[in-house]
């Protein structure tokens, strides 16, 4: 994203405030967010048509057994599994609680984020969270949770770095740690819950988004203003570049120590 460009750059709608201020607020559809929904879903009929024996829970699945996360598989050097497991899930209940959380959180992320840097973010989140289940959790996973986790940070971050721009700042960052706690907790407490996932997600997703996310800035003399991300592409792209690249070293670290 170039510097100063009006972000994004459809059509307005009449102004909304933030902290105070009148600032135009673009009509914005978020497509990658339906994407992503839309490719769990299909992925998800994949998994129930080569599930034998057929059955509510999709482990048995071809498809999952070729791309979920299997430490053994990784460690003979199937490193997709630390990727394709955000879009596999073991059940309908499962792909239910994942769709709607990243049809809740999804949108306002990619708003700010804008859609390449948005789709970026959610594999780095997907990702981080896959490396980390791989290091301390021995169990196959899979889900879009990892990911999700990823976007719970990055909104955080979002947040907190434009505080000055968006009203009660505090009230939704503490909001935010609330929820992020609160399901953490729940990983910890509930079994088959991938806790290290979410961890590794989450921190995924704010390294991301504090060294490659939006810096907003209002434009322009008189209400009602216009948003603009001061961070430039190259910003972006050597975050990605640098948070994907800890994560696969971490990865490169692990795998030398148990095969040597």
């Amino acid at each position: 994203m170039n510097q100063n460009q009006p972000l994004p750059p459809e059509t307005t709608s009449p102004p909304t405030g933030y902290a105070g201020q009148a600032i135009a607020r673009p009509v914005f559809r978020p497509y990658v967010t339906y994407a992503l929904i839309a490719t769990c879903v299909v992925v998800f009929l994949l998994q129930a048509a080569t599930n034998n024996p057929a059955g509510v829970i999709l482990t048995n699945s071809t498809v999952t057994r070729a791309l979920d996360k299997d430490n053994s598989m990784i460690l003979h050097g199937q490193l997709w599994r630390l990727i394709t497991p955000m879009f596999l899930h073991g059940s309908i209940s499962h792909l239910a609680i994942n769709m709607f959380s990243l049809f809740y959180i999804g949108p306002s992320v990619e708003r700010f984020y804008r859609r390449w840097r948005y789709l970026a973010l959610f594999l780095i989140g997907g990702f981080a969270g896959n490396v980390m289940s791989f290091i301390f959790t021995a169990s196959p996973s899979l889900g879009a949770s990892t990911a999700i986790f990823g976007l719970l940070g990055a909104e955080g971050v979002l947040l907190f770095q434009n505080r000055e721009i968006f009203e009660r700042t505090a009230q939704a960052l503490s909001q935010l740690v609330i929820v992020a706690i609160i399901n953490l907790v729940y990983s910890v407490a509930t079994p088959g819950i991938d806790f290290w996932g979410h961890v590794g997600g989450l921190i995924g997703g704010m390294l991301f988004a504090w060294f490659g996310g939006p810096l907003l800035r209002r434009q322009g003399n008189s209400p009602p203003f216009y948003l603009t991300d001061a961070r430039s592409d190259r910003e972006v792209i050597v975050a990605g570049i640098a948070v994907t690249g800890l994560f696969f070293f971490l990865t490169v670290v692990v795998l030398f120590l148990r095969v040597a």
